[in-house]
């Protein structure tokens, strides 16, 4: 392996650990072959991939008949980061679930909770006005903020507020009057009736508009005034320089690093602008950048991707027949990230506060758990590429070859040093059943580095 394939692959490896959910290392070495912006540009256009059959999966987990258990949707969305071939489309959904933060502890309805997973699935890569007009539709999310009860003569602020504060513009970019005149064009849009479960389980609930119930009247928001109605307010709202900054600083802090460079979040802002608010053309901006590029290991991984991540480099839960799908959002949970449930409207802290004490732990063990599992095919393929190296009979060479089927990772010698020591009785006239413990213990302790728990 030349210097220069190992630098592109370490690239190509970093694209694929942001837009998706990583990749084995064979498959970096076939991706590297092609020139980096055509690795951005398949990323992107999803619909050039079809999603993954579900058919059979729906058939051996009798659970997604269980109407009451938002928890089916949530081993569903793994299997999907999993195994889809357009990962970024699930990477901008678990985005914007953190963001449009919207909880079944309240909604209280899976196929709800199911139909608002699809929205931001389905849309989210494509205008971000369009999507807060949808999401402005969808009953989960009036569910969630109490907008059923926002009429014309009693007005409930929660979801404008929400929509400027927490979806769109950040606080301190609007005013007391701005939220009150949100709310008022938002009264009337609302949900059908939710028909009780039983006998014969939930229905379907759609957004209705009552114009009966909506507030007609003059308003003024954000400087303009007009008889606005919420998809005038998301407009307005949509074309603020405000919005373009936050949009733009939500993407940088998922997809490039915890803290924010006010440089970088200016180039996007313009994307944002110039291609009038689509999330995929900043996106694009966004991977193309040398911002980004030189972005590795500036981000923890959220416990989603650090579960998905790690399944995809096992290569397990490929089959839909495959049982333990569960064990992965409960996983997550433990990790301080329940799918489809996050503890507030302001979604999940990030960065640092993901590894404290208690969640390290758990972060570490289901990656050393996962790891140390000779008999899943991606480790299997790991040992068998780890024996072909003649390095591989020393501490170092060993090291350097599991790091490569990791990553590739690059350790601080920190890190490298502490690891070495625990394997330094490596040695030549192994069997293959030892050497395979050997190559498994090397990655459960490559797991346990500062460097991969850093996407």
């Amino acid at each position: 392996m030349t210097t220069a394939i190992a630098t592109d692959i370490k690239l190509v490896a970093h694209l694929m650990r942001r837009a998706a959910f990583g990749a084995p290392t064979w498959k970096l070495e076939e991706l590297a072959a092609r020139p980096y912006e055509q690795l951005v540009e398949d990323l992107l256009r999803v619909e050039a991939h079809e999603r993954p059959d579900e058919d059979l999966l729906d058939r051996f987990h009798l659970e997604h008949a269980d109407e009451e258990s938002y928890q089916w949707f949530a081993k569903r969305w793994y299997f999907r980061m999993i195994n889809s071939p357009r990962p970024l489309e699930e990477k901008v959904a678990l985005l914007w679930h953190n963001r449009f933060a919207t909880a079944a502890s309240k909604v209280n309805n899976a196929r709800m909770m199911g139909a608002h997973l699809e929205l931001l699935r389905d849309h989210g890569l494509g205008s971000f006005k369009t999507l807060l007009q949808l999401l402005s539709r969808s009953p989960a999310m009036i569910w969630w903020l109490d907008q059923q009860t926002n009429h014309a003569d009693a007005v409930n602020e929660n979801y404008g507020r929400e929509l400027l504060e927490l979806f769109a513009m950040g606080r301190g970019n609007y005013t007391e009057d701005d939220v009150r005149s949100a709310a008022r064009a938002f009264s009337g849009w609302t949900i059908d009736q939710t028909i009780p479960r039983y006998p014969n389980g939930w229905y379907d609930t759609n957004f209705v508009y009552r114009a009966d119930d909506h507030d007609d009247g003059e308003k003024t928001f954000l400087g303009e005034t007009g008889n606005f109605n919420g998809d005038d307010i998301v407009e307005i709202v949509a074309r603020q320089p405000a919005t373009a900054r936050f949009v733009a600083t939500n993407l940088y802090r998922f997809f490039v690093a915890d803290v924010v460079d006010d440089a970088a979040v200016a180039e996007l802002s313009k994307a944002y602008f110039d291609s009038n608010y689509e999330i995929r053309s900043v996106l694009r901006h966004l991977f193309n950048s040398k911002f980004f590029k030189e972005s590795q290991g500036k981000r923890v991984r959220w416990p989603v991707e650090l579960v998905t991540g790690t399944i995809v480099l096992t290569g397990e839960h490929r089959d839909p027949y495959e049982f333990g799908l569960d064990r992965l959002p409960t996983a997550s949970a433990g990790m301080g990230q329940e799918l489809l449930n996050p503890p507030t409207v302001e979604g999940w802290h990030l960065g640092r506060e993901w590894i404290d004490s208690a969640f390290l732990i758990e972060r570490v063990n289901f990656a050393a758990e996962r790891f140390g599992n000779s008999g899943a095919p991606g480790i299997q393929k790991i040992i068998d590429r780890v024996r072909k190296r003649p390095s591989s009979k020393t501490p170092d060479g060993l090291l350097d070859a599991c790091l490569y089927e990791m990553g590739p990772l690059t350790l601080a010698n920190k890190s490298r040093t502490a690891i070495l020591q625990q394997i330094s009785d490596a040695g030549t006239g192994q069997t293959d059943a030892a050497f395979a413990d050997r190559v498994c213990y090397v990655l459960q302790l490559i797991s346990s580095a500062r460097e991969f728990q850093l996407g």
